[in-house]
């Protein structure tokens, strides 16, 4: 099969028709896992790199979320909290990359786990990775819309004094963000990744115009300060278990790092430009944020009165002490309020492509009509409509319980971070034990799905080098679900509680439920659609 492309490709000119045999390509490559193409290869790799960085946007998230770290860790705690995080994160991505190079489909988690687990318990391993990631990727779509309406709240009231916030106003701004999604997601065709490319301009250009006057305008505390004074605002028995409840915050800061392997079966040399865009991804993010936060930590000013702020952000305050003018501050908040919408749209698109995906292989409630796709723009438009009816109903718990709303909230991290837990573990223990061949087999073999032979994409890292950084990546994985239950202090009363697990565990087992009940008589793993 390869041959047989391969003779279409020109030997000098022709780029439309050079093109047009890297998505046959790719459509031949996503045959042999057992999948038939009917998504349009829309995407390259800049429009994915700017879908990934502007998913994650850390330094964004570091502003809003940095004051978590501070209060449990400190200014010191903060800085090697986020360094701690940044490496943890970075071992993490390499095993997703290294997958996602393997098996580049929208289904992710799950179609890796049906492909590297055991036979025996191949089936429901496969479905409970599968619904992990769809209830971290809700959770996660749910929390930027939710942090997008609240952010459009602080900013009124920054420029309206006689404005009050009331829980709802933040529901129905909740809405609007999620009908800006739909839109934009919609509409299909080059929209979504020209829209992706333009964002990610704005990621960079918006980082230097927060920067530039915050450092240059606002009084600047000392270095000892910054790198040496551990807090325990929390009143934790110790200032290590403190600290890794604070790290938290520059967790979140970097959720979502699955996001463009969902869009796989949408962009052109999907084995190598997801791999790609997923490590740049947390190199530029990582290192704009670290350099974010070190500017909040120098120019924090009286944070006394910062977290007294009206506006229910600490950062407006900051922002406002430092140029000294509300007008100033207006625009500073709204490049991250901007982003943070943008970002909602890129995090519809992959939670939608999980859920379709999922669908597509009879993994919910339903999937009959989910796992549909329109023909005129090629997007699964149930997927993304019935994603956002969650997402809207959700942000009914907010009327009544922002404490509660923000607990579903931390089920981003433990649904997503328990489903990378799960391949990444099957991972190692296949490359230990050798299941992985580096010999690539003959092009009309079926490959890389349940029951199939395993063969190493481009993007891999072999021998010990590989297996310490995948162990690595269990290790600080491990500890970031662990402290994701966790409340933000040791006195615990029902606006401090978490109870994100009661969420995570409760869902598991409505899973485990429907799966004995139902599923485990129509769900099998990823379906061969297309047999070579």
């Amino acid at each position: 099969m390869r041959s047989e492309y391969s003779k279409k490709m020109p030997s000098s000119g022709g780029e439309e028709i050079g093109e047009l045999s890297r998505k046959e390509l790719d459509d031949a490559n996503l045959a042999r896992m057992g999948k038939r193409p009917v998504l349009k290869r829309n995407f390259g790799l800049m429009s994915m790199l700017g879908f990934s960085c502007t998913i994650l946007i850390t330094w964004e998230g570091i502003v809003v979320l940095f004051l978590q770290a501070y209060q449990n860790g400190g200014p010191a705690g903060a800085v090697y909290g986020f360094l701690f995080v940044w490496a943890g994160v970075a071992a993490t991505f390499v095993v997703l990359a290294e997958l996602a190079s393997m098996a580049p489909t929208s289904g992710g988690q799950y179609h890796w786990t049906s492909m590297l687990a055991p036979r025996s318990c191949m089936k429901l391993m496969s479905y409970l990775t599968g619904w992990l990631t769809v209830i971290g990727w809700q959770a996660t779509y749910a929390t930027s819309c939710y942090l997008v309406g609240t952010l459009i709240q602080g900013l009124i009231v920054l420029t309206n004094s006689t404005y009050e916030p009331k829980n709802w106003h933040g529901t129905l701004l909740f809405w609007a963000i999620v009908l800006f999604c739909v839109a934009i997601n919609s509409v299909g065709g080059k929209l979504l990744p020209r829209f992706e490319g333009m964002i990610l301009i704005l990621h960079i250009l918006g980082f230097f115009a927060i920067l530039i006057p915050l450092t240059y305008m606002a009084d600047h505390g000392s270095s000892k300060e910054v790198f040496t004074q551990f807090l325990n605002l929390g009143e934790f028995p110790s200032q290590g278990l403190s600290f890794f409840v604070g790290i938290v915050g520059c967790i979140y800061a970097f959720a979502g790092g699955d996001a463009a392997v969902h869009m796989s079966e949408e962009i052109t040399n999907a084995a190598i430009a997801v791999p790609t865009s997923i490590m740049l991804s947390v190199l530029i993010n990582g290192s704009l944020g670290f350099g974010m936060l070190i500017a909040m930590l120098f120019c924090s000013g009286d944070l006394g009165s910062a977290l007294e702020s009206p506006t229910g952000y600490p950062f407006m305050a900051i922002f406002k002490q430092a140029t000294g003018s509300t007008a100033g501050t207006a625009v500073m908040g709204s490049i991250i309020t901007t982003m943070g919408a943008t970002t909602s749209v890129g995090m519809l698109a992959s939670t939608s492509r999980q859920f379709w995906s999922f669908s597509r292989d009879r993994g919910i409630p339903g999937w009959r009509l989910w796992s549909q796709v329109t023909e005129h723009s090629a997007v699964p438009l149930y997927s993304v409509l019935a994603t956002s009816v969650i997402s809207c109903l959700l942000a009914l718990i907010n009327i009544g319980s922002a404490v509660a709303f923000n607990d579903l909230c931390s089920m981003a991290i433990s649904g997503l971070y328990l489903s990378y837990m799960v391949v990444g573990g099957l991972l190692l223990w296949r490359r230990c034990t050798g299941g992985i061949s580096s010999v690539r087999s003959s092009d009309s073999a079926i490959v890389n799905t349940a029951g199939a032979k395993l063969v190493w994409g481009p993007f891999h890292l072999p021998g010990i080098w590989g297996i310490l950084i995948n162990t690595w990546a269990l290790v600080y994985m491990t500890i970031a679900v662990f402290f994701s239950f966790w409340p933000p202090s040791w006195v615990v009363t029902v606006q401090t509680m978490n109870f994100s697990v009661v969420g995570t565990m409760g869902t598991i087992i409505l899973s485990l439920f429907y799966y004995y009940v139902r599923a485990r008589n129509v769900y099998s793993g990823p379906i061969m659609e297309h047999t070579l």
